[in-house]
């Protein structure tokens, strides 16, 4: 039989996984098993293909992504997963190991409420009422301690808005404008209150939105009070919030209104109002870069999933040519 290096599932890229099964085929063909029932429950390349296939259904699915997340957002599911992953467990074990963890469930209600939904999405598979993981979930092993300790702060069985706000911050904080683009309107406002209270994502330590700037006119050409001279040196060149002018020049916030009001007479300084943005907190990045890791496993899955049904189609039309010649 052929052995399959245990790298094959941990290729960062589609290019390699492809060209690690095209190399497995060639080996196929020269492989001489004794009986095709040896090949079928013997041989890794037949299981490995035949899980792609039936990964290739599962996957071949616009929701599977958002289907996907909420199954691995369960802390219980998870620790099933730790475990399947170390070896093949029966109802019993998996109910002992979950048990030791602190966690009382019936059989029943583990096979219903975790075993299913992790084999729905390809990550469990059963084989005489013993469950293990699939060779897909093992290229998440190093993803699962960040799940494990971060995905329960987010909603379960929602239509992932929260995860797919938090990929999206990770190329920069955004706007509520922005935001809006990517999320219904209607929810932004309970999401980013969702997120903030669990310290996911977070806004600038700094609350002032509206800035003082410099304008290009010649400062030297205007009447100023000492007072004015002080306030309008304590405007930086990148913009000033009142707090900190107040604070530069030691005068209080009122004070420093009136001779700002004064100096925007002059046209020597205006006002522009900076967004409010939201960016990611240290945890909150860790959940994001996880589930952008996830679905680029994913996404490698689909396509070298989809090279294989191509390649048995093609088989498959060949045989049917075959016949009727």
């Amino acid at each position: 039989m052929i052995t399959v290096p245990s790298s094959i599932w941990k290729t960062e890229n589609n290019l390699s996984l492809t060209e690690t099964l095209k190399s497995l085929e060639a080996k196929c063909r020269s492989c001489t098993p004794i009986t095709p029932m040896e090949c079928i429950n013997s041989c890794r390349v037949y299981k490995i293909k035949n899980e792609l296939r039936h990964l290739w259904e599962t996957i071949d699915n616009p929701n599977y992504i958002k289907e996907l997340y909420n199954v691995l957002k369960n802390p219980t599911r998870l620790q099933i997963m730790q475990a399947i992953l170390k070896c093949p467990c029966s109802l019993s074990r998996l109910q002992h190991e979950l048990k030791k963890a602190g966690h009382s469930h019936s059989q029943d209600n583990i096979n219903r409420e975790y075993l299913r939904p992790l084999m729905a999405v390809g990550l469990a598979t059963v084989s005489r009422e013993e469950y293990s993981a699939t060779s897909f979930s093992r290229r998440m092993t190093e993803l699962l301690g960040c799940l494990l300790e971060l995905a329960d702060k987010l909603p379960a069985r929602t239509e992932c808005y929260e995860e797919s706000l938090l990929q999206s911050l990770l190329s920069g904080p955004k706007t509520f404008e922005d935001i809006k683009t990517f999320v219904p309107p209607k929810a932004v406002s309970r999401i980013l209150q969702r997120l903030r209270s669990t310290c996911l994502i977070e806004t600038p330590k700094d609350r002032s939105y509206i800035f003082f700037f410099r304008s290009k006119r010649d400062s030297n050409k205007e009447k100023l009070t000492v007072t004015q001279r002080r306030i309008y040196d304590a405007v930086a060149d990148g913009g000033s919030p009142v707090g900190k002018i107040a604070k530069d020049t030691g005068l209080s916030i009122r004070r420093t209104y009136k001779y700002l009001r004064s100096l925007k007479g002059k046209k020597l300084i205006f006002t522009r109002r900076t967004p409010k943005v939201y960016g990611l907190t240290c945890n909150g990045e860790k959940l994001a870069s996880a589930f952008r890791d996830l679905q680029k496993i994913v996404e490698v899955t689909w396509n070298s999933s989809q090279q294989v049904m191509q390649e048995s189609e093609v088989k498959a039309g060949g045989l049917t040519r075959n016949a009727f010649r």
